[in-house]
């Protein structure tokens, strides 16, 4: 079997993204529609295909990862995708080793699975925030390579997403939530703690970028400071990867 390549490796830092990109309501409704109506072709040809499809979604706190999953998914045959919004493991999962409740979350042949958030919170919140031993932050890029490296060696196809805005405009989301009646919910006070360690976040991301970026799963680095421009690249991401179906 020939090696596999991965000498080709880029360079991928939050502090390079252009966070001016800015796109106008009219060019976001027009481009919106199109890529909603390519997205539902290709949801056909996943099915037909029995393909197998993950799109992972990490950033930071409200850099609009929940609004650019409701547009790529806003459309979609509802039986033929799943939205998996992770959160700390239960009981149980601390029990298994600590990638087995992603394995369970795959998606089956003909299916889309979407995660919010994923397995690099072993890489990002939970060595930063103590939830993990040093020595499994340490092992965690390599787990998660041959992760990917057997999902793709199997013929699954997926991407990674990261949305970023910076910590000006991160301050007035949250403030904006904190004055929504009906966006409160999404505010909490480990929202303020996170932000207190931006820039560590940062060095972490860009950390875990270095150590898991690969041809066969590639991240993708969202500037996210205009929702309308970063809602538009996210949903042009996932339809470049479902045209990869051919």
């Amino acid at each position: 079997m020939a090696p596999h390549n991965e000498d080709k490796k880029r360079t991928l830092k939050l502090s390079d993204l252009d966070l001016t990109k800015q796109m106008s309501p009219e060019e976001y409704a027009d481009k919106l529609r199109e890529l909603q109506v390519d997205l539902v072709k290709m949801q056909r040809r996943v099915v037909e295909r029995g393909a197998r499809v993950a799109f992972v979604f990490e950033g930071v706190d409200a850099a609009g990862k929940g609004g650019a999953i409701r547009r790529l998914t806003e459309h979609l045959d509802p039986r033929g995708y799943e939205v998996h919004a992770v959160g700390a493991p239960n009981e149980q999962e601390r029990g298994h080793h600590w990638l087995r409740r992603f394995w369970v979350r795959l998606p089956s042949r003909g299916r889309i699975a979407i995660f919010d958030r994923s397995w690099y919170g072993r890489m990002l919140v939970e060595p930063i925030e103590g939830f993990c031993t040093r020595e499994d932050y340490k092992r965690a890029s390599s787990e998660i390579r041959e992760f990917e490296r057997v999902l793709s060696d199997d013929g699954y196809i997926f991407d990674k997403l990261f949305l970023f805005v910076d910590k000006d405009e991160q301050l007035q989301r949250f403030r904006a939530r904190e004055e929504d009646p009906l966006k409160g919910w999404k505010i909490t006070a480990e929202d303020w703690r996170n932000r207190e360690k931006f820039e560590q976040y940062e060095k972490y991301a860009d950390d875990m970028f270095s150590a898991t970026d690969a041809p066969h799963a590639p991240w993708h680095l969202v500037p996210g400071n205009d929702k309308n421009w970063a809602r538009i690249r996210v949903l042009r991401t996932a339809a470049d990867a479902l045209h990869r179906l051919g």
